[in-house]
Order: C-alpha cells, then structure tokens, then sequence
C-alpha cells in the first residue's frame, strides 16, 4: 500500500475504492435503487473531477476484504444513504489488518450511528454533503486527520517499545549487581561492553541475559 503520508491531497494518483450496501448488487429497480444510483454518478463525478483514480465499486459482503487485499487502495469510501452499520462491519474487517483512510457518505445523522463509525476507524462522517464539489475537500480533510492518528500511534507504539526495553536493561543491571556484587553504573557498562562485542542492542543483549537465567533457574 502506498502510504497516505507521502500522498499530497492534489497528487491525481491516489487510488480509490467505493464500497456500496451490498443489497445494491442484482436488486430489483426501485427507488431506493435509483436514490443509490444518483449517489454513486455524483461520487464518481466528484472523483474524476479531482483526478483521483477509482480503481472499483465493491459492495460490502464477505468478500470485501480479498478483494480490498488485491486491490492495495490508498483510501476507501463507503456510500450508504441510510443505516450503515452493515457496511461499516465488513470494512473494518477488511482493514483490521492494515489500517486505511475511510470516509463516510450518509444520510444517517443519529449521533450513535457518527459515534460507532469513528469508533471503528472512519476518518471523515460526512452527512447529506454528498455532492461533486465537496469530495476533494472532504477527501483531503479524511487523509490530513489519518495521517495525524497514524503518527499519533506510531509514537505511542515507539515509547511504548522504549519503555520495554528500558525495564528490560534494568532487570538484566539488577541480576549483574546482585550475582557480581556491581555498582549499578558497572553493570551498566557490562552490559553495553557485552551488546557491543556482539554487535547487539542493549535491551537484545539485556534479554538474553535474562532468558540465560531463566534456563539456569
């Protein structure tokens, strides 16, 4: 996948995938069909007017997610005029794996209904603004929100590591002051000597030591 952080909003070749209510696909003509229709022509006007690349209409049933694997699309937007938790479901499925931009186009304004679609990932919840010249805008809105929660997590998930390995190398010092009766700067520049002389981090060198000891009881 391409990622969205190295995608400007203006660059044309960012791929896009539609998902529609899969009672869309081989309904009978009606008009809620119709409705759906309208819909979809003023997304797909909206797309082609900002140069993005609609690479699919898929609609949102079991197969989504292999289909999403295949396709590889930089951002998806779901299109659903009413209750879109059925769509909502089989996306987050298909991203749980390998989180995208999703935006949202509804007509469904129950503040539970916005609640549990950001909840499940969704960038942008966009009511009623389903028109031409609101999907540049809002697509750029979607993408500049991702990749702020994408850098949000990844410095969460970095200190999280940093903090790991940190009690890691204070278990590892606290086993080498109690067995050689070292000074806790002394075990420090033991196990540093040790990662250096094998080419190691300190917190790889840190655990082994640990796991050594562990097999030892």
């Amino acid at each position: 996948m391409k990622s969205p952080d190295s995608a400007s909003p203006h660059l044309p070749h960012l791929r896009i995938v539609v998902v529609l209510p899969a009672t869309v696909a081989g309904a009978d003509p009606d008009e809620a069909l119709a409705a759906q229709a309208r819909r979809s022509a003023a997304l797909r006007i909206g797309l082609l007017e900002s140069g993005y690349d609609l690479v699919a209409s898929l609609p949102a049933d079991v197969f989504l997610p292999e289909r999403i694997a295949q396709l590889q699309p930089d951002l998806i937007i779901a299109d659903s005029e009413s209750d879109a938790r059925d769509v909502l479901e089989h996306i987050v499925i298909a991203t749980r794996d390998e989180r995208r931009p999703i935006v949202l186009f509804t007509e469904d304004d129950a503040p539970a209904s916005m609640d549990a679609a950001m909840a499940a990932g969704v960038s942008a919840y966009i009511v009623a603004g389903l028109q031409p010249e609101r999907v540049k805008p809002v697509l750029d809105v979607a993408l500049a929100r991702f990749r702020r929660e994408q850098k949000l997590l990844e410095e969460l998930s970095d200190t999280r590591q940093k903090l790991a390995e940190r009690k890691v190398v204070d278990r590892a010092k606290g086993l080498l002051m109690t067995r050689y009766k070292l000074t806790e700067e002394q075990a420090y520049q033991r196990l540093r000597t040790l990662a250096m002389n094998k080419n190691m981090k300190l917190a790889e060198i840190a655990q082994r030591i640990l796991d050594v000891e562990d097999l030892l009881g």
